[in-house]
């Protein structure tokens, strides 16, 4: 990595302070999310921010579910990057927490965005990282990462009946296989509370059926769906508002149509949940970027 690839990494991955001599502090109002609701961290964001009744605190720019600039960025967040970083070389890439004051962005990191909601913001809502379930809120987010979102684009990718299509459709099964038996005495991922593993596995059930299916085939979609305590649990967080208010069906289709190459296979046509009667759209609690 270059010096200035460094530099630009380091300026936009800032932190939120406790104090005021961290230079970034917790004040109301003083910054601002940028998110698009059909990209899965911005899902998770726009989720975790619900959760922690922040509305009042740190507005919401919501932006197009497709990206309209190179890159897949957005023209609007432009101005913050240059800002931010003098001459940026990529893209204007969301999500992206904002400075009102500096006019500069903090971070564009979406795990240290999400933590500090929680830690520096989050006084009235659940404790979404408590101390004794951090390492296993780290294993849930691993597993979605790699057995679950990796593992599913490697099975739609590779040639069905090929042995590596096999060993990725495996490894997919066995970690909701692992779930499904998480949940069976539990009403959450860790527990009888809310946390961020809801959040991930949430979200990532949420592409699992929306996006990642329609690279299956039916075949694979079954033994999917098949999980059943799970995508109950998935129905179920979807009827919660923090949950379901930003659950935008038709911009991640949009987005995913916009930049998919792959073919489309069977397991398009075997939707796992209705998304659309399961939801609660409500009214909006965030307001469009400007």
């Amino acid at each position: 990595m270059s010096a200035m690839s460094q530099t630009t990494a380091l300026s936009l991955r800032g932190r939120i302070g406790c104090d005021v001599r961290s230079g970034h502090y917790a004040v109301p109002h003083r910054y601002r999310l940028h998110l698009s609701l059909s990209c899965p961290r911005g899902l998770e964001i726009a989720v975790t921010h619900s959760l922690l009744g922040l509305h009042d605190v740190l507005p919401v720019a919501l932006l197009p579910a497709v990206p309209d600039g190179p890159g897949d960025g957005y023209t609007a967040l432009r101005p913050l990057y240059e800002a931010s970083s003098h001459q940026h070389p990529g893209p204007a890439a969301a999500p992206v927490l904002s400075d009102g004051w500096t006019g500069r962005i903090v971070s564009t990191h979406a795990p240290d965005i999400l933590r500090d909601l929680a830690e520096r913001f989050g006084g009235q809502g659940p404790e979404l990282y408590p101390v004794h379930a951090r390492s296993d809120i780290e294993a849930v987010g691993r597993l979605c990462e790699q057995d679950i979102s990796d593992a599913a684009q490697r099975a739609g990718r590779l040639g069905i009946g090929s042995s590596d299509h096999g060993a990725a459709l495996d490894t997919l099964l066995l970690a909701l296989e692992s779930l499904e038996r998480r949940l069976a005495d539990r009403d959450y991922a860790l527990g009888g509370e809310v946390t961020a593993a809801d959040v991930r596995l949430w979200v990532t059930l949420v592409q699992l059926d929306t996006v990642h299916r329609w690279h299956l085939d039916a075949a694979a979609v079954h033994r999917i769906a098949a999980h059943r305590r799970l995508w109950s649990y998935a129905r179920r967080l979807a009827t919660l508002p923090a949950f379901g208010s930003h659950l935008d069906l038709d911009g991640i289709a949009r987005r995913h149509h916009a930049r998919c190459k792959g073919q489309e296979a069977a397991g398009a046509a075997v939707q796992i949940v209705d998304w659309s009667t399961a939801h609660t759209p409500g009214r909006p609690v965030t307001r469009h970027h400007r």
